[in-house]
């Protein structure tokens, strides 16, 4: 703060009528230099050039002064080397009265200049502040489709990106038609939900598709930013596709929820029946089992618990190990550890009057100190714990690995198999890889690849699409990726998602922890993996759900899958089946939280290609029972679900060039009477699940005809440049393609090739970017498909001439 006293044009007429004389012989002023001083600023406006003076003083008796003399100080007081610094608000008059009384009159800190300068800055910012506030924000529309589920009930589902999104007070409303030519707002109003992820605003939507009553032509959405934009509403999804012919189709292979065992008992017989179609290939990798180490734990306090794991798993002689603590029943007893045979018998140490002392930690110390006892368990205090509490006599306790499914399920490593089917397997057709249940509660997922399975070996002989796509494809389909924890899942924990490898350390594998070991195989993969900072796994936390192992590619289940993909480099394209949700996918999968740093994205021919073929895998499925996956559950990964660090279609993309889509099954029901959607779960009662697994199956037919019709692609993309808008100085346009295709251009005159810019992607969900120049520009370009046929015949590398060339003209 400062003084309070204003400025004045009167404050200091008695100030400059004082002798001069005076002022000099005044004690406590430091004496101007004889260099003389910097010249003041000059006077500006009407408040006389009144600025903020440096002045130095001898000592306190110079501000006492100053003070007396009625001059404006700042709250301001400042040791220097030849006295004190204090601030005082003068005019250019009154700094040089000063000085000719003897003071030290310096530079100003700031005058009516700077108070000028931001007066203005201040009233620019007041100015963009209300310009941005009467300005209205642009609506970019990603998506307006309208689309039938189950029971033909019709559904809308709007996406759209404001350039004021990240304003959390951004409020976005659509209204649609009833159908073409009726009014905007007839069919309905709803409110839009912004959708951030990692902090970052991705777009507006609504949180579940708004039931409709009619099919919309026309919606428009409004934003109280004062943004407003009109677009038509399309149909999402084609029309179910209708079988011609007189051959029947056979299908419905599968009636109940079906464990590794069986699945691969079925795939064995399979290839059995039809030995010209198939091949049985062995993984290399062998699973870990599905076995654990026997356990036992003794009291119920945390400090006086005491657990035992045997060394062999429970199926090699763990379960045959018992362990009592027994109280000697006499005074001053020691403790002691006897061993006889797969007995294990602890004597409790006792003091004077006969009463136990021996605590968890020394009850522990003891077991793993006897090397007859070493040899059969570990002992373990419970989850870390200093295992200060006295332990409990306990009766003989036999160790159990608790494991509850029949004997018909082998405790050995599990031989995963594949599949293969075709009539030509010798490499050279375009390859397929279908694989299902990594995440071991997903019940329905390995009844997908199943039924798929049966349908193309049971209609291959009167069925001329089937006989087609086996003829045209290599097809590998490896059922149960995570057999362990499926076994799991299904006899002992439903909810296990992992496999049955247990890397914790003591403090966590206590028998109540059982549930919660295993390593998420979808997590284990080499590419955007949490050890590579990505989000969306663990490496830390080995009870985690999403634990990602010790390591990237672990696991033999994930080694596998690697394996198969490298032996067979024909593989071109992939379906990793999931559940549940309704969900259709693609790379890429994984970001890094700070700044969503998303993998790179697919370049633009690729997506284009991704979306084009989502529409007829996803009316495949639709056609089955009417099922519609939500447009807003179709796209990469991280723009629908979530970061997945390490998961398998990143590996197979980023490594391989492997086009792979994720199925997420089990689409959520709407219920008309509640108007609420429904989430099916991973177990759903089997009847659902059936249905789910025959859509889905349908879907994987339906990829199979994508990958027939990639295989078969001779035909050269076509491709024109369009104008986007013309003004004044500039021109924008972009490219039209009659196919997804990428496409390469020069704007310098020269010959394109693969290495020319390529045109890009606009923004996520956006479509592809539009490029602008400002003068006449002669663009020279070609495409390529993504089955590797280029425009023309073009030859990038060669010398011809034979690309595409337009003028683009600037007014």
């Amino acid at each position: 703060m400062r003084s309070t006293r204003k400025p004045g044009a009167g404050r200091w007429l008695a100030l400059l009528a004082l002798p001069l004389a005076l002022a000099v012989s005044t004690p406590g002023l430091a004496m101007t230099s004889d260099s003389g001083v910097a010249p003041d600023r000059a006077s500006s406006g009407d408040q006389n050039g009144v600025g903020l003076m440096r002045v130095v003083v001898a000592d306190k008796s110079g501000i006492d002064q100053l003070n007396a003399l009625g001059v404006d100080l700042a709250e301001y007081v400042k040791p220097v080397d030849n006295g004190i610094e204090v601030h005082a608000i003068l005019s250019p008059e009154e700094s040089q009265a000063l000085r000719g009384m003897g003071f030290d009159v310096q530079d100003a800190i700031s005058d009516q200049s700077d108070y000028a300068e931001n007066r203005a800055e201040r009233a620019a910012a007041i100015r963009a502040v209300q310009s941005l506030a009467a300005s209205t924000d642009t609506l970019t529309v990603l998506r307006a489709e309208w689309f039938t589920s189950l029971d033909n009930q019709l559904f809308l589902n709007i996406e759209v990106k404001s350039s004021a999104g990240t304003d959390s007070t951004t409020v976005l409303t659509a209204s649609w038609d009833s159908g073409a030519g009726t009014e905007i707002g007839s069919g309905g109003t709803a409110a839009m939900s912004r959708f951030t992820d990692a902090g970052q605003y991705m777009y507006h939507r609504f949180s579940n598709p708004v039931a409709i009553d009619a099919a919309p032509a026309r919606a428009t959405i409004t934003s109280n930013k004062g943004g407003s934009v009109t677009v038509d509403v399309s149909k999402w999804l084609g029309n179910p596709r209708k079988v011609t012919g007189s051959h029947p189709y056979v299908s419905d292979f599968v009636d109940h929820y079906m464990d590794p065992t069986e699945v691969t008992a079925r795939f064995t017989s399979l290839a059995a029946e039809f030995p010209k179609l198939t091949q049985l290939i062995d993984l290399p990798y062998k699973t870990n089992g599905y076995r654990r180490q026997a356990q036992a734990q003794f009291g119920t306090a945390s400090a006086s618990i005491v657990y035992v794991t045997s060394k062999a798993y429970g199926s090699e002689g763990g379960n045959d190990l018992t362990m009592a603590l027994v109280n000697p029943g006499a005074a001053n007893a020691p403790l002691t550890v006897g061993v006889a045979g797969k007995a294990v018998t602890v004597s409790l140490a006792t003091n004077g009057s006969g009463a136990i002392t021996s605590t968890a930690a020394q009850v522990v110390a003891a077991i793993n100190g006897n090397a007859d006892a070493a040899k059969l368990l570990t002992a373990s205090t419970y989850r870390g714990n200093a295992g200060s509490g006295v332990v409990a006599a306990a009766a003989v306790t036999k160790l159990t690995d608790n494991l509850k499914a029949p004997a018909s399920v082998s405790r050995d490593p599990f031989q995963m198999k594949v599949l293969r089917i075709g009539k030509h397997r010798d490499g050279s057709k375009v390859g397929v890889f279908l694989y299902c249940q990594e995440h071991a509660r997903e019940w329905v997922t390995p009844l997908v690849c199943v039924e798929s399975a049966e349908r193309l070996l049971r209609n291959y002989a009167q069925d001329p699409n089937t006989r087609k796509i086996v003829d045209d494809l290599d097809i590998f389909i490896l059922p149960v990726v995570n057999p362990d924890g499926a076994h799991y899942s299904m006899y002992d924990y439903n909810m296990q998602r992992r496999n049955m490898t247990n890397y914790c350390p003591a403090s966590s594998a206590d028998p109540a922890n059982r549930n919660s070991w295993g390593v998420d195989i979808n997590r284990n993969f080499s590419v955007g993996s949490v050890f590579d900072g990505y989000t969306g796994a663990s490496a830390t936390s080995c009870t985690s759900d999403t634990f990602a192992g010790p390591s990237e590619l672990s696991e033999p289940e994930a080694r596998n899958e690697v394996w198969l993909v490298d032996n067979f480099p024909n593989i071109k394209l992939s379906m990793n089946t999931h559940s549940y949700g309704g969900y259709f996918m693609w790379p890429p999968g994984a970001y890094k939280t700070a700044g969503r740093e998303v993998l790179p994205r697919v370049d633009q021919g690729t997506e284009a290609y991704f979306w084009t073929a989502s529409d007829y895998i996803l009316s495949r499925v639709q056609e089955y029972r009417g099922t519609a996956i939500w447009p807003g559950r179709t796209g990469p990964v991280t723009d629908v679900l979530y970061s997945a660090a390490g998961n398998s279609a990143d590996e197979h993309w980023y490594n391989r060039g492997i086009i792979g889509w994720d199925f997420e099954v089990g689409a959520d029901v709407y219920n008309p009477a509640t108007k609420r959607f429904t989430a099916v779960g991973f177990q759903p009662p089997f009847a659902e699940g059936h249905e789910e697994a025959m859509e889905f199956a349908n879907g994987n037919i339906g990829i199979l005809e994508v990958a027939r019709a990639y295989a078969t692609d001779k035909i050269q993309p076509k491709s024109t440049v369009q104008i986007v808008k013309q003004e004044a100085g500039s021109t924008t346009f972009t490219f039209s393609i009659s196919e997804p295709a990428n496409v390469y251009y020069t704007l310098d005159g020269s010959r394109p090739t693969v290495n020319s810019p390529k045109l890009a992607l606009a923004g996520m969900r956006e479509g592809v970017q539009n490029i602008t120049v400002n003068s006449d520009t002669t663009v020279n370009w070609f495409s390529v498909d993504i089955a590797g046929n280029v425009e023309s015949n073009y030859k990038p590398d060669g010398n011809g001439k034979n690309h595409n060339k337009q003028t683009v003209t600037v007014r």
